[in-house]
């Protein structure tokens, strides 16, 4: 409808939608012209940019799917995906295929000059290929409790039913919104497809993150929309000036966790003319499937609840008997409606446990979240927490198990486990504990493990602490203690190296202990040994 408009703007350039149309075409016929078509999965490796949004739009113009994966995630982790989803290829750049590991089907670099000038020299047109409502949209991997990330298949009319209401919900027109969160985490969904959709821009921070946001909002006017997860609140707030948080977004969409009150009065009295939306929604469920929206001077608990169910969605609050539970009574929370995912690609058990028939529809399925709820009496749904173990940090979903096998698979590890802690409050953190092997040397064990999950594992999911155990507690059931477990002792590692020399050493080491709750640090520690992570690095620099 409006081809000249900007639809990218990418490190100072702008893209219009007449221009981001012609690339999709373009890498689309290129797609088709290698055997892509319905059905097939097209790998994205990707930095944020205007070719990753440009590639999304090609997979489907191709009638195919795409599978985002994170160019930071560990080799290993990227080889699974591309092994266990069956890609026809990979859309990436040339300093990322570098490190991609070899033999895990094709790869293609976008800018490498022979693909550059196939795709300048294809079509600028659709191919045409027919998308339907039930076919494969896109794969996005999650924590897995085995040890083994699962594929979640979103369809095309899952995906379209929640960005067709969230355009509508968190409103149409100028703005905009910030891309700065990974592909590979489905929070992106809604910073690309709702302006897009909405005839607005996506502007992309290259540098992703917190800081990266912060970056963007400094150097734009008001965003329609931004998307991000509870944590991002408070380090914004603290990175930015108040005139910067004031103008920075009109609307708020918040998920990925539990929403702490508090939160959102802070950030609210800081930025008055916004609004907050706390989006709750699992993977299984597209994005969003419940909302509750939070304006300036209404008041609001602890935790601010999720709300009501999205367009075309229904929420259960259910027994083990699959019954309703009364107004006020905690359940597990079941979702049903057009937003369900296929399942999980390749695992059908899995796919049949967490996805069954719903009593209350005939024909019609429900999804076992695995959280636990309850209505209020004035209708509005609010998160307890889990009824498994599986956690989230700092937005990111995450399997203590997968995290646990990982340890397991360290040659010095005897048992392993993998707990989410909340030592100091707002700052939830995963600690590993170990028993290592026989004749293994226990003080060498923590580095060596952390060195080994990074290798591994995605960066939110390596254990900021690891704690060496002679045994794992056990209560009389035999189940692992957890309220047993000791809290980790940051401060032994710190402080042990050299004393600061200079004022500016003495500034840094105070600063860093600050931050990360210490009495005092060392000039040579390490930060992420200490228990630090992205957020807080963020803080420091702050």
């Amino acid at each position: 409808r409006t081809p000249d408009a900007v639809a990218v703007v990418a490190e100072g350039v702008e893209t219009s939608y007449a221009e981001l149309d012609e690339r999709a075409n373009r890498i689309a016929q290129f797609l088709v012209s290698q055997g892509v078509g319905p059905e097939s999965i097209v790998g994205l490796c990707l930095p944020r940019g205007i070719d990753t949004v440009a590639a999304i739009l090609a997979a489907w113009k191709a009638g195919a799917a795409y599978l985002p994966m994170d160019p930071e995630y560990p080799a290993e982790r990227i080889g699974f995906m591309l092994r266990d989803s069956g890609v026809v290829l990979t859309l990436t750049t040339e300093e990322i295929l570098d490190e991609l590991p070899a033999g895990r089907g094709r790869l293609v670099a976008l800018d490498d000059p022979l693909t550059a000038t196939q795709l300048a020299a294809a079509p600028a047109t659709s191919p045409g290929v027919a998308v339907e409502r039930d076919g494969l949209a896109y794969v996005i991997y999650t924590s897995g409790s085995t040890g083994r990330p699962k594929g979640v298949a979103v369809t095309h009319g899952g995906l379209a039913n929640y960005v067709t209401w969230a355009a509508d919900a968190y409103g149409k027109g100028t703005g905009g919104a910030p891309l700065h969160s990974s592909l590979a985490f489905d929070l992106t969904v809604t910073s690309v497809l709702v302006p897009l959709i909405s005839g607005s821009a996506v502007v992309v921070s290259p540098v992703g993150g917190a800081e990266g946001l912060a970056e963007l909002i400094r150097a734009s006017d008001e965003f329609g929309l931004a998307k991000v997860v509870p944590a991002h609140l408070p380090v914004l707030s603290e990175m930015l000036a108040d005139e910067h948080t004031t103008a920075s977004a009109r609307t708020w969409v918040v998920g990925g966790e539990a929403l702490p009150g508090a939160v959102v009065r802070e950030w609210l009295e800081r930025s008055p003319d916004s609004v907050v939306v706390n989006e709750y929604g699992p993977t299984e469920a597209v994005v969003g499937c419940s909302v509750f929206e939070v304006r300036p001077g209404q008041e609001v608990g602890e935790s601010v609840p999720i709300g009501r169910p999205v367009a075309n969605t229904q929420l259960y609050v259910l027994d083990e008997r699959l019954s309703p539970v009364p107004v006020g009574v905690a359940g597990e929370l079941y979702v049903a409606g057009t937003q369900l995912a296929r399942g999980y690609l390749g695992r059908a058990g899995l796919t049949a446990e967490r996805f069954v028939a719903s009593p209350f529809a005939s024909g019609a399925r429900m999804y076992r979240t695995g959280d636990v709820a309850r209505w209020s009496a004035d209708g509005q749904l609010e998160y307890l927490g889990r009824a498994d173990e599986q956690v989230k940090i700092r937005g990111f979903r995450i399997e203590p198990g997968e995290v646990q096998a990982a340890l397991l698979a360290h040659p010095g590890v005897a048992r392993a486990a993998a707990v989410a802690r909340e030592d100091t409050p707002g700052d939830r953190r995963l600690v590993a504990y170990v028993v290592p092997a026989d004749e293994t040397d226990a003080e060498e064990l923590p580095s060596l493990i952390k060195q080994f999950a990074t290798a591994r594992l995605p960066e939110h999911m390596v254990p900021s602490a690891v704690v060496v155990l002679d045994a794992l507690p056990l209560t009389v059931n035999g189940k692992l203690h957890r309220e047993a477990l000791p809290a980790p002792d940051y401060s032994g590692a710190a402080g042990s190296g050299r004393e600061p020399s200079t004022h500016e050493e003495k500034v840094l080491c105070e600063v860093f202990a600050q931050v990360l709750g210490l009495e005092r640090v060392g000039v040579d520690d390490d930060f992420f040994v200490l228990g630090g992570h992205s957020l807080l690095a963020v803080r420091l620099i702050n």
